[in-house]
């Protein structure tokens, strides 16, 4: 089997890369471990019989349990366009997530049908996690907008529409109102959830940084999601 088949690919042309990342998977710089990048590098140089080393930027990242959306750029000049996107907030992102009231020891906050999340968030490098605090020199704002899709039982589909992109901003914004999402057993679920956590990049929309035209990328679903959250998720069109 070559890498072809064993990659998502959402997008691909001279410029940029994109797929759909599974989790467990570490987007880059990650020592002693295969990561996503190492593996597109692969792909490139396979494909397109690629002498020597093969570029790949790395414009943003997804959380090793996170899967969804991912891009890279192709050369240098893609990305730095598409480096600049993201940082200035012109990329439109959508992740979907699965919180569950049901998660023991835990005091729910009641979210409306759609609202926005709004809190100062710090790093503790020490022990790899983000907590919120008060507007501190060292608190980062984190601005996020969700709707409520689908509640179902014990379970509730959020999309997410994060304005700014702070580290780990969703999980930590979810958790510290008693709602962590499910599997993330690092801010607070008490559940599994495979080799990963029930957030997933849906969507992502940037501008090509060549022809300066909006794409939009969409990822399906891991398989896990439709098996434990059917009656949460709508159908997919086949491709």
């Amino acid at each position: 089997m070559s890498l072809a088949d064993s990659l998502d690919i959402l997008f691909e042309d001279n410029h940029c890369i994109a797929l759909n990342k599974p989790s467990g998977w570490p987007t880059t710089h990650f020592a002693g471990e295969d990561t996503v990048d190492r593996l597109v590098k692969s792909y490139l140089k396979e494909k397109y019989q690629k002498p020597g080393k093969v570029f790949l930027g790395v414009v943003h990242r997804l959380d090793k349990p996170v899967s969804g959306t991912l891009l890279f750029a192709r050369t240098s000049k893609a990305a730095a366009r598409l480096s600049e996107q993201f940082r200035e907030g012109a990329v439109e992102k959508t992740y979907w997530a699965v919180i569950s009231n049901a998660e023991r020891g835990t005091r729910n906050a009641e979210l409306a049908n759609a609202g926005t999340l709004e809190d100062w968030l710090v790093k503790d490098d020490k022990v790899r996690r983000v907590a919120t605090a008060r507007n501190t020199k060292e608190a980062k704002h984190a601005v996020t907008h969700y709707q409520v899709r689908v509640a179902h039982g014990d379970l509730t589909l959020l999309e997410l529409r994060p304005q700014t992109g702070r580290k780990h901003q969703l999980r930590v914004q979810l958790a510290s109102r008693g709602l962590p999402i499910v599997g993330d057993t690092k801010y607070g679920s008490t559940q599994t959830f495979g080799n990963g956590i029930a957030l997933h990049a849906r969507l992502l929309t940037f501008l090509h940084p060549i022809r300066g035209e909006p794409i939009t990328l969409t990822a399906e679903v891991p398989p896990l999601w439709r098996g434990r959250f059917a009656y949460l998720l709508p159908r997919e069109s086949p491709r």
